[in-house]
């Protein structure tokens, strides 16, 4: 393959990225990203292209690792481009490669900004050796789909434009160029499931199947292709779940439970999985029997299946997704002194009094049980059997902000007819959270 059939094809692959502000290299120094900011910076001399800056990622992690920056730097200087080196702690865990590989990613998501996009130089032989990996660990469809060839990452997209290229190639690239690269001596420890995959296992398999490369690259395109079918039905059966329910002013990503619990139990799986996601680690296919125990609860119970990032709740009819904040109890109440501004209150948001500010001394605190309060017309009524009778979701009962005046209930923050006075033109707001429910 020649430099410029290699460059024709590298330009096609990015080209709904020629917008993007900049294009952030993924620069180790190793021959694949090597190669990648070579044919960047060349076609950059004869194409109108994003700004190009190379990232390098310093995990620490071996003696002759301290000597990679310089490298990068020297070369990123031959081509005119600048260098960005970022030192990472790599958190000491079961598996040294996936620590190594969580902290990489958390880097590239700090410095990756609004619609900037990050170039890696994962080819094709990585691709078959990621889905013989996932294929040995067990994973689902989406696992076998491997690497995707673009992703969002942080504010902007992860791109991996040499998919479509075999190592060889990029080999046949780097000597027709002189160009020299990092070789980590590390990538040789076949205590490395993918170092013993790449130097082992693959070319046994290429012995005996020349094309076992290109056969796994293809079964991958078809599990992607399987698992796009599968995100497209998880949607429609989502849709049918996200209907409105009267505290979506809660901020609380939820579903309606009745919709899902209709469905055959991998469709929940499926339709659940897609909508988790993006919150949280989920368990592998083993491990789901909290999804069943939340399902098969009482009626009257409130049951809870504990996530790696956060809980699923289930209450009023509905799954409630709850991390951050809502999973730290509030502090005790405390007053209020100055009711005509907002009261920020701990790991609780904040409230406020809207329209005229009822007579104190007022407080803010909390349910803890036989609360009774004055109503028009209805003379003392049972806090309890107040917010029973509006279906207020069990996880929210203990931190909804009440308003006190001595021991006098006056308000309950936010539930229409109970959060203030229409006759003196006041009632209690509440705002939440300040914190993101969403993207982990």
């Amino acid at each position: 393959m020649t430099r410029i059939d290699l460059s024709d094809r590298l330009l096609r692959t990015l080209t709904p990225w020629r917008t993007a502000a900049v294009w952030r290299i993924a620069f180790s120094g190793g021959l694949d990203s090597t190669v990648l900011l070579h044919l960047l910076a060349r076609l950059a001399k004869t194409e109108t292209l994003p700004p190009l800056s190379a990232l390098h990622v310093h995990h620490g992690l071996q003696a002759a690792a301290d000597t990679w920056p310089e490298h990068c730097r020297t070369f990123c200087d031959a081509l005119g481009l600048p260098l960005q080196v970022i030192r990472v702690q790599v958190r000491p865990g079961a598996s040294l490669e996936g620590a190594a590989r969580d902290a990489r990613y958390a880097a590239f998501d700090a410095a990756i900004g609004r619609n900037e996009a990050l170039l890696t130089g994962q080819h094709r032989d990585d691709q078959a050796e990621t889905l013989l990996f996932r294929l040995l660990r067990g994973a689902g469809v989406r696992g076998l789909s491997a690497m995707p060839a673009h992703r969002p990452l942080g504010r902007g997209s992860l791109v991996r434009p040499l998919l479509e290229v075999g190592r060889g190639e990029l080999e046949a690239y780097a000597r027709a160029h002189q160009l020299a690269w990092i070789e980590d001596p590390s990538n040789q420890d076949l205590q490395f499931s993918r170092n013993y995959l790449r130097h082992q296992v693959m070319p046994l398999l290429a012995a005996r199947w020349p094309q076992a490369t290109a056969s796994l690259v293809r079964s991958a395109a078809h599990a992607r292709e399987a698992q796009g079918l599968l995100d497209e039905l998880a949607q429609l059966d989502l849709d049918d779940a996200r209907t409105p329910d009267a505290f979506d002013w809660l901020g609380v990503p939820s579903l309606a439970l009745a919709p899902l619990a209709g469905l055959s139990a991998a469709r929940q799986r499926n339709a659940l999985s897609h909508w988790l996601t993006p919150l949280t680690r989920l368990p592998d296919a083993d491990h789901w029997s909290g999804w069943s125990d939340l399902c098969e609860a009482a009626v009257d119970a409130a049951p809870v299946w504990r996530l790696a990032d956060g809980e699923l709740h289930r209450s009023a009819g509905r799954l409630w997704w709850l991390s951050g904040q809502w999973l730290r109890t509030p502090a005790a109440g405390e007053a209020w002194q100055d009711p005509s501004r907002p009261l920020r209150l701990a790991d609780n948001g904040r409230v406020m009094l809207l329209g005229q500010t009822p007579a104190g001394p007022l407080r803010i605190g909390y349910r803890q049980g036989g609360e009774t309060m004055r109503l028009p017309g209805r003379g003392g009524r049972d806090l309890k059997r107040l917010l029973n009778e509006r279906g207020v979701p069990a996880f929210v009962r203990g931190r909804l902000p009440l308003l006190f005046r001595g021991e006098e209930l006056l308000a309950v923050a936010d539930l229409p007819g109970l959060d203030g006075s229409a006759q003196d033109g006041w009632r209690l707001h509440w705002q939440p959270s300040d914190e993101d429910q969403g993207l982990r």
